[in-house]
C-alpha cells in the first residue's frame, strides 16, 4: 500500500473513540447497564457519582491507554473529555468526573466477582452471536492459561503480596514482594484475545508455612496448580457448555492439570519438556512404531498412570540472517493425533504464545500498564485489573471490526481530549 492510499484510509478514522463506541455498542450493548447494576457498597447519603461513573472512567482510562490514575487527572480535565465520558456513559453533566481518592475508596469495597462477572457476560454475548465461530479448532474454543506479575517491588503493598527472598540466611538477604494473576484468554480470531476469567495467586498463613523451605520452583508449581483449579472451576461455572481445548505451557504438565481436565469435559494441548514428566519420555522413545509427516512425530496412547496420553514432537527449520535455526516443540495432548492433523495440531498448541504478546505484553508496556499499582489496597488492586481486561476486550474488537476491516495500521491509542 503506498503513502497515499494509507493516508486515505486514516482519514476514515475521523474521531477514533466514537469509532470505539460504536463496536462497544454494536458488541456489548449493556455494559453500562450492568456498571450500573453491581452492588453499591458506599452509603448512599454521602454519594454524588453513581456506580456507572465510577465504572465507566475506570473503563476510559483503559480505552484511552493511560497507566496510572493521577495521569487520569491530568488527560480528563474538564472539558470535552469530561463531558464526553458522561454523555457516552448516559450521565448528567458535572464540572468534573470522580476525583482519584473517591474511585480507589468504591474500588476497596467493590466484589471484584461482580467486575469479573460483567466481563464474562459480555464474553457470554460475543460467544452466543458465532461471529467468531471459525476461530475454533475442531469446533472448540481455544482457552490459553498462563500467570503473569501485576507488581514486583521492595515495597509491601498490602498482605496479599506473595515474597520472593535472595540471599536467604545471610546478611544481604533481600525480599522482592509482588502480585500475581492466572489469566484465562479466549482466542477469538488472529490477533484477537479476550480474557474469560482470571484467578488472583494470594498466599494465606497456611501457604506460608508450607512453602517456607521450599524451592521458587516448588513454590511457583504450587501456587499455580491451586490457582488453577480455582480458575478451572470459574470457568465451568461460567460457561459450564463451552467445548474447550486448553492450550499451556510446561509449568502445567501435571497430573492434576490434566485430571481437572477431563473431569471438566475438556480438551488440552499442553507444552511438554523432555523431563519434566520422565515417565511419559521413557514410554514414547521406547516405542519404535511412531506416526510421521514431513515435519511432525507422534504417538497416541501413551500410559500414564492408568490413563491415555498423545505425545507429539513438531520440528522446523528457519534462516534468520543467513543461519539456518532448528527448533523442536513438544506437546502432550488428549486429541487423537493422526497424519492429516498433526501439524494441525502443533499450530494449535503455538497459539499458546499469543497470551505472551498480544496479552500481557500489550497490556504491559503500549496499551497501558498492568504492573502499574494504581492502589496500594488489596481489593482496589483487582478490580483495577479486571477493568483492564473489559477495556482492551473493547480494544481488540475495535482494532478486529474498524481497523482492520478499513486498512488502517496503527497503535491502538485513543486520545478522548480530542474527541
Amino acid at each position: 500500500m503506498s503513502r497515499e492510499q494509507e493516508r486515505i484510509r486514516r482519514k476514515l478514522e475521523n474521531n477514533p473513540v466514537v469509532e470505539c463506541n460504536r463496536v462497544r455498542q454494536r458488541f456489548c450493548p449493556e455494559l453500562f447497564r450492568d456498571f450500573s447494576g453491581t452492588k453499591d457498597p458506599r452509603h448512599q447519603s454521602y454519594t454524588e457519582y453513581s456506580n456507572r461513573e465510577l465504572i465507566g472512567t475506570v473503563f476510559y482510562k483503559g480505552i484511552a491507554g493511560i497507566k496510572s490514575m493521577q495521569s487520569m487527572t491530568c488527560e480528563f480535565t474538564p472539558g470535552n473529555a469530561t463531558k464526553n465520558i458522561q454523555r457516552f456513559l448516559g450521565e448528567k453533566e458535572k464540572a468534573y468526573l470522580p476525583h482519584v481518592v473517591t474511585i480507589n475508596e468504591y474500588f476497596e469495597k467493590l466484589d471484584p466477582e461482580e467486575l469479573q462477572g460483567i466481563q464474562q457476560k459480555q464474553v457470554y454475548g460475543l460467544i452466543r452471536r458465532k461471529t467468531f465461530d471459525e476461530a475454533g479448532f475442531q469446533k472448540k474454543w481455544l482457552v490459553i492459561v498462563d500467570g503473569t506479575q501485576t507488581y514486583s517491588g521492595s515495597r509491601k503493598l498490602n498482605d496479599g503480596c506473595l515474597e520472593r527472598h535472595f540471599h536467604k540466611g545471610t546478611d544481604e538477604e533481600k525480599i522482592n514482594y509482588h502480585c500475581d494473576v492466572l489469566e484465562a484468554k479466549a482466542v477469538f480470531g488472529e490477533g484477537l484475545l479476550v480474557s474469560i476469567a482470571s484467578e488472583f495467586i494470594e498466599n494465606n498463613g497456611e501457604d506460608a508455612g508450607k512453602q517456607k523451605n521450599m524451592s521458587e520452583e516448588e513454590r511457583k508449581q504450587d501456587c499455580g496448580t491451586k490457582a488453577f483449579r480455582r480458575l478451572a472451576s470459574k470457568l465451568e461455572t461460567a460457561f459450564p457448555r463451552l467445548p474447550v481445548i486448553l492450550l499451556a505451557d510446561s509449568l502445567y504438565a501435571s497430573e492434576p492439570v490434566m485430571d481437572i481436565c477431563r473431569e471438566n469435559k475438556w480438551d488440552f494441548i499442553i507444552r511438554y519438556k523432555t523431563g519434566s514428566i520422565p515417565g511419559i519420555t521413557e514410554e514414547y522413545e521406547r516405542i519404535p512404531e511412531k506416526g510421521r509427516t514431513d515435519g511432525a512425530e507422534y504417538v497416541n496412547d501413551i500410559d500414564y498412570r492408568g490413563k491415555p496420553l498423545n505425545m507429539l514432537r513438531f520440528r522446523e527449520e528457519k534462516t534468520e540472517k543467513g543461519i539456518t535455526v532448528r527448533r523442536e516443540f513438544q506437546w502432550i495432548t488428549s486429541l487423537r493425533i493422526t497424519e492429516r492433523n498433526a501439524e494441525k495440531i502443533a499450530g494449535a498448541g503455538r497459539k499458546c504464545w499469543k497470551i505472551e504478546n498480544e496479552g500481557f505484553n500489550r497490556q504491559k508496556n503500549w496499551q497501558g500498564d498492568i504492573t502499574h499499582a494504581c492502589s496500594w489496597d488489596r481489593n482496589a488492586m483487582k478490580n483495577h485489573y479486571l477493568m483492564v481486561q473489559t477495556a482492551d476486550m473493547i480494544k481488540h474488537l475495535y482494532k478486529w471490526f474498524f481497523l482492520k476491516k478499513n486498512g488502517i495500521r496503527k497503535k491502538q491509542k485513543i486520545y478522548l481530549p480530542n474527541c
